[in-house]
């Protein structure tokens, strides 16, 4: 085996073992109070480590690139998705979320990477601490209690129709056919889709069914209620309702992570021919890292929502 096949197995190689190895260490039940994937420990750690090793183990002349140790480290972290997507050990879904976090960490471990590259002392040492540190820092970080952040999801459409032809496709949603799903998002991530929505009378204390594809329901208890102006409703999801296939568990519904907990319609008049119709939920993220996870939970939530909206203006104004 000529020298250059043997480097770039060594490239690429040793950050995609380092990465399955540690995937896999993270994911050992008798160990989740301590180790697990939903940790910063874990979902920074790893692609800056992966990154890393991909530069300190490349040729000297390469880098001295800038550009290469940007995107070198992508070419592994490319492969250890796959691994796991073929492995069935992550879904599409939470890749493709975690994806712009996993290659700007592995970025960064590539300039650290060049940096060791080119110092003269300890090269072997400082390796061997950085590829250990997820093992030390993932049972500190599980000392530190998660802080439940809640997040607003606003959505609105304007609708040319009555109010009362509004109304009564807002608070019980007909079965919607495929082919009048326009949620791209939510559909493109593999996300359950909504097909109907059943109330059992107008009024405070009513029960609403919202009906997702995959075993999804949405089970909501209205607590405020106004005839045809608004209706308030706590939503509640139950885990154990919804078939292991329909969704990773790192995003489930009513999960350890995300949960969604109200939404509102509210109806506005902006002259006798048009009604704007307001929809907003709120929705809670439990992670060490809110501020990423909050971000794809607004837009998936929106996404949803304008999907309904869009629904409910169509019907109303045949």
């Amino acid at each position: 085996m000529n020298q250059k096949l043997l480097t770039t197995l060594k490239i690429l190689g040793i950050p995609v073992i380092y990465g399955v190895i540690l995937r896999l260490f993270f994911d050992v039940d008798q160990w989740d109070e301590l180790f697990y994937v939903m940790s910063l420990s874990f979902l920074f750690c790893l692609p800056t480590i992966m990154g890393v090793l991909t530069i300190y183990f490349s040729p000297i002349e390469k880098v001295n690139s800038g550009t290469y140790k940007f995107f070198m480290p992508w070419v592994p972290i490319g492969f250890f998705m796959f691994i796991t997507l073929i492995a069935q050990i992550e879904g599409w879904a939470c890749w493709l979320m975690v994806a712009p976090l996993f290659l700007l960490a592995a970025s960064l471990g590539g300039f650290i990477g060049g940096w060791l590259k080119t110092k003269k002392s300890q090269n072997r040492l400082n390796i061997s601490l950085i590829a250990l540190a997820p093992f030390l820092l993932a049972p500190a970080e599980s000392l530190i209690n998660t802080i439940p952040s809640t997040y607003k999801a606003y959505t609105e459409i304007d609708i040319k129709a009555s109010k009362e032809e509004i109304w009564k496709n807002v608070t019980r949603v007909k079965e919607i056919d495929q082919k009048d799903d326009s949620g791209w998002l939510s559909g493109f991530l593999g996300f359950p889709r909504p097909i109907k929505a059943e109330l059992d009378y107008d009024g405070i204390g009513a029960y609403r069914k919202a009906i997702f594809t995959g075993g999804l329901i949405f089970h909501e208890t209205v607590y405020e209620y106004h005839h045809e102006e608004n209706m308030s409703f706590t939503i509640k999801a139950n885990p154990h309702e919804i078939p292991s296939t329909t969704m990773d568990e790192h995003i489930l519904i009513g999960g350890d992570y995300f949960d969604v907990l109200n939404g509102t319609y509210e109806l506005e008049k902006l002259d006798n021919e048009t009604y704007r119709l307001h929809l907003y939920s709120h929705f809670q993220m439990n992670t060490h890292f809110n501020f990423y996870a909050g971000y794809w939970g607004q837009l998936i939530m929106k996404d949803i929502q304008n999907n309904i909206l869009r629904v409910i203006k169509k019907r109303a104004e045949k």
